[in-house]
């Protein structure tokens, strides 16, 4: 199953809907079948989010599709087109020139026009210069702008408005398209959790196990031989990520990092750079039953679950408890996820040869690990 956005997910399937009903087909019957390709969850999360009923929601979305359909065709027919919205509360399309001539033409399409002073290219010109200039001539006090149609201006926010009109200025904006808002906001990236990715722990690598939580605090299990309590992680691109909570080793090899707000819980492990599989529990297979695992160093692999409660003595000490296979790891995999099918199974502890000319890995099995500090695994 691809890891993809819902949104990705709904352009596709909207894509297969008629831009425009047919005399034979009504807008409820466009809504039904609407409905029937949208991505599964999305019409109860329009009604939750957006205050909707069901009926609405379906409506909504034929009649958004519409007007986008509408405004493309626009876009393209005007010189001076200056953007398009959807009117407040409505599914009205709004399309603004900056050609007042042009106005019948919309209004003959169904559209409301509006004539602007600054066409979209105008605009985009204007939003443009601040890109460049945040790359050359960076400042911290303007973290946010974008071109705002329904205003036709440029919006900067920043938390100093003169210090933001200047910076515009020396790098020759067009003060007459530009609007300034003082804001505080701060916008930060956020990330997935994903069994198998990387984390670093100082110079050191490990994997992604799996998603969970503790109460309401996010994290992830993995080996404890990567970290100790109190040690500072890293997500795959270096980003700050979090901190081990608790961590055994040897005995046991087992850990888990509770992470900051950059970063998101997920029930998914990796399988390739665009494709996974979704955790649904963690029920232990048998002895025999077919297992793989990913790692940041060597990624997904397979074998079979050759025993558990298996005892190994790695130079630090001896480790109890673990699952061996035939799934072969490399050094970095270690944290990484093993699962059978949808149920996790363990986090990678260590192993014997290689990927290249195969070998032996143990794994730490999940439940324990779970249990040991009162952890819920993520499944949805």
């Amino acid at each position: 199953m691809a890891i993809g956005s819902v949104l990705a997910a709904t352009a596709l399937a909207l894509t297969t809907m008629p831009a425009m009903a047919s005399e034979e087909t009504t807008l409820a019957e466009r809504a039904e079948k609407a409905a029937a390709e949208l991505p599964e969850g999305m019409l109860e999360a329009m009604q939750r989010d957006l205050g909707l009923t069901a009926d609405e929601a379906k409506v909504r979305i034929v009649e958004e599709l519409d007007a986008a359909v509408l405004d493309q065709d626009l876009s393209a027919e005007l010189d001076g087109y200056a953007g398009s919205w959807l009117a407040e509360g409505t599914t009205d399309l709004v399309v603004a020139t900056n050609d007042s001539a042009e106005a019948a033409e919309i209004r003959a399409a169904g559209a409301e026009a509006r004539v602007v002073e600054h066409s979209l290219d105008e605009l985009e010109s204007v939003k443009e210069l601040l890109d460049e200039a945040a790359e050359v001539n960076p400042t911290d006090n303007a973290p946010l702008w974008y071109v705002d149609v329904p205003t036709n201006k440029v919006v900067l926010h920043a938390s100093d408005t003169a210090a933001a009109a200047d910076w515009a200025e020396a790098n020759g904006v067009d003060a007459s398209a530009l609007e300034i808002v003082e804001s505080d906001e701060q916008p930060q990236p956020f990330y997935d959790l994903i069994g198998g990715d990387a984390y670093y722990i100082g110079s050191g690598r490990c994997s992604v196990g799996f998603s969970v939580r503790r109460g309401s605090t996010p994290g992830f299990v993995t080996a404890g031989h990567c970290g100790r309590v109190g040690n500072t992680t890293t997500g795959y691109n270096r980003v700050s990520q979090g901190t081990f909570q608790g961590s055994v080793f040897p005995s046991r090899d087992m850990a888990w990092v509770s992470v900051n707000s950059n970063w998101t819980p997920t029930s998914w492990v990796r399988v390739s750079s665009s494709t996974g599989v979704r955790v649904t529990g963690s029920t232990q297979q048998p002895v025999g039953s077919s297992i793989c695992r990913s790692g940041s160093t060597t990624g997904w692999h397979c074998g079979t679950i050759q025993q558990h409660n298996t005892s190994v003595t790695y130079p630090q000490g001896t480790v109890s408890g673990l699952t061996r296979t035939s799934a072969c790891a490399e050094p970095g995999d270690s944290g990484g996820s093993f699962i059978s099918g949808s149920q996790a199974q363990g986090v990678t502890s260590g192993g014997s040869g290689n990927c290249r000319s195969g070998g032996t890995t143990y794994h730490q099995p999940v439940n324990p690990m779970l249990s040991q500090w009162g952890l819920t695994l993520v499944t949805n």
